[in-house]
């Protein structure tokens, strides 16, 4: 699904969403477009759009009472004119208010995999954060660790410290993204283990509404945050993710070389990816599956 498709021009588009400048407020439509090592793909994941939205939804809703959040509406009625008559547009949109952007992606590790398990291997720390030595790959971090990095336009974000956090947006600010970091990431980790899931690490934007300190963009989706299923959880290995790592896998084994053009997806790796997304949301919030738009994966 693409908006331009329907005759809507976005104001900017990322690699998975669209965003409407409308003034005091922002609408931010999720597509169906999945990226690989910073490049987007040709073969859409259907549904992923919807998907990743009332995942979001939920997540604002349970944490409103832990930080202000930006959401005013997912339902389509509730959009203003002409997106409002684009039925396609229904379940993938977030009508929101416009925040003051805080220019640092906040990350928060509970478990060290990813980048950080391979910075540990090189230097036992995470982002300056120094961590016990003979720690093993996917093991617990206790306490969470707080670990910024640089927002970027293009390409890759850039791992930062606590001091350059500071030098980028001041010790105020950057002691408030730290602080709700990990009090959002505390309650979604014992909210998620409570439902099969281990939350090893995830994304957080922020920025200011009238002086307070407000989640925005998307949270806690597959698409910012590493999900592992908790039965088949286990120190010492990498884990099963629900998310695009499948996608990734078959990329990689597939030889490409990660610049353009990608390959093709199959169909089977296009469907397993799908029923991934699926089910976390199915783990996480069944009750959203009841209200899916007609069309879209169970």
């Amino acid at each position: 699904m693409s908006t331009r498709d329907l005759g809507l021009k976005p104001s900017s588009s990322g690699k998975v969403r669209d965003l409407f400048d409308l003034g005091d407020r922002l609408l931010i439509v999720a597509t169906d477009r999945i990226s690989a090592y910073d490049v987007i793909l040709d073969d859409p994941i259907p549904g992923k759009g919807v998907l990743l939205t009332q995942m979001s939804r939920e997540w604002f809703r349970l944490l409103a009472d832990v930080v202000d959040n930006h959401l005013l509406s997912t339902d389509l009625a509730e959009l203003p004119a002409p997106f409002c008559d684009h039925d396609a547009l229904a379940g993938r949109s977030m009508l929101v208010r416009k925040a003051q952007r805080v220019d640092a992606e906040c990350i928060v590790r509970g478990y060290i995999a990813g980048s950080g398990w391979r910075d540990y291997q090189r230097n036992g720390s995470i982002c300056g954060i120094r961590l016990p030595a003979g720690m093993r790959e996917s093991q617990k971090i206790d306490p969470p660790i707080f670990t910024p990095s640089t927002k970027a336009e293009s390409g890759h974000d850039e791992n930062i410290d606590r001091a350059a956090l500071v030098e980028l947006v001041g010790v105020g600010v950057a002691d408030q993204v730290e602080r709700a970091s990990l009090e959002v990431y505390t309650r979604a980790a014992d909210f998620a283990r409570q439902r099969g899931i281990v939350l090893a690490d995830t994304k957080f934007e922020f920025g200011f509404i009238e002086g307070r300190l407000t989640l925005i963009d998307e949270v806690l989706s597959p698409d910012s945050s590493r999900f592992w299923p908790a039965e088949s959880y286990e120190v010492g290995r990498s884990q099963h993710a629900f998310d695009k790592q499948f996608v990734r896998d078959w990329l990689d084994e597939s030889g490409w070389d990660h610049t353009p053009p990608p390959p093709k997806l199959p169909a089977a790796v296009v469907e397993r990816t799908q029923q991934r997304y699926v089910e976390a949301l199915r783990r996480l919030f069944p009750q959203a599956l009841e209200t899916l738009p007609a069309g879209v994966a169970r």
